[in-house]
């Protein structure tokens, strides 16, 4: 056989090898959170998904983790933080939202399972389950800190977001979590020197400006899920709130 048929095997490996290598070297983008970052995509999406088309998906991997009905402690103790862990790599980017299922006071109930202890010290809580399991629960802003420390720790560069606003109005202005879960996000992040996102404030401002009746038209069911268009002017927030961000090089990844 003729030596140059015997060199395209090896130069259709080579290639393969290096295309894994770029890919494997492409820095991913992972959100974690609720499903108000990743729902059914039915009646109602979360941002996590618009997201991706506001990125240049050809230079950034987006790995939407996030899973309806989980809060922070959930997500952790489901094991679904460690899954996200074992991928990350220096130059990824984690963004991190939580809040809405996080405010039950926590017990093993149904009602209970998924609460945290407010706040953002120390405070412990010590359950038993019913099976014997001890689990020690921690305060919102634990959790939060364990997930920017840990994302920290893997090379990697934690952006905490403050929960997106419920469809609910008062005096005609949105009801705002900036005395509780979105204060102690922006509170863990000063603290940890972490990027922060007030996506609350952000999409908030865009409701107050729209006015309660076309707002509605974005959240089909509830007043916490939105559909596909209020998923994308959610995302759009995000992407904001990075573009504004110094020195965090997501940005650059962002469409212009």
């Amino acid at each position: 056989m003729n030596k140059k048929y015997n060199i395209i095997p090896a130069l259709v490996i080579l290639c393969v090898a290096a295309l894994a290598f770029v890919a494997q070297q492409k820095p991913a983008l992972h959100t974690i959170g609720d499903s108000t970052v990743r729902n059914s995509n039915k009646e109602t999406w979360g941002w996590g998904t618009p997201i991706a088309d506001l990125f240049d998906t050809a230079k950034i991997h987006i790995e939407n983790n996030a899973m309806a009905g989980r809060s922070t402690r959930t997500f952790l103790s489901e094991g679904r933080w460690d899954k996200v862990l074992e991928t990350l790599k220096p130059g990824d980017f984690v963004t991190m939202q939580f809040g809405h299922n996080d405010g039950s006071v926590p017990d093993t109930t149904k009602a209970g399972r998924r609460g945290v202890l407010k706040g953002t010290g120390e405070e412990t809580k010590v359950l038993t389950w019913p099976d014997g399991k001890v689990e020690t629960v921690h305060t919102y802003g634990w959790y939060i800190r364990k997930f920017v420390r840990e994302t920290k720790a893997k090379g990697a560069t934690p952006i905490v977001l403050s929960m997106i606003p419920r469809n609910i109005f008062k005096d005609g202005k949105v009801v705002r979590a900036n005395n509780d879960f979105g204060k102690w996000a922006a509170e863990v992040a000063k603290e940890e020197n972490a990027y922060f996102v007030d996506l609350n404030k952000i999409t908030a401002d865009k409701y107050d400006a729209l006015g309660p009746d076309k707002v509605k038209l974005y959240f089909p069911g509830d007043h916490t899920h939105t559909n596909l268009e209020g998923a994308k002017v959610n995302a759009q927030s995000v992407a904001e709130g990075i573009k504004a961000l110094q020195g965090c090089n997501l940005k650059m990844y962002l469409k212009d």
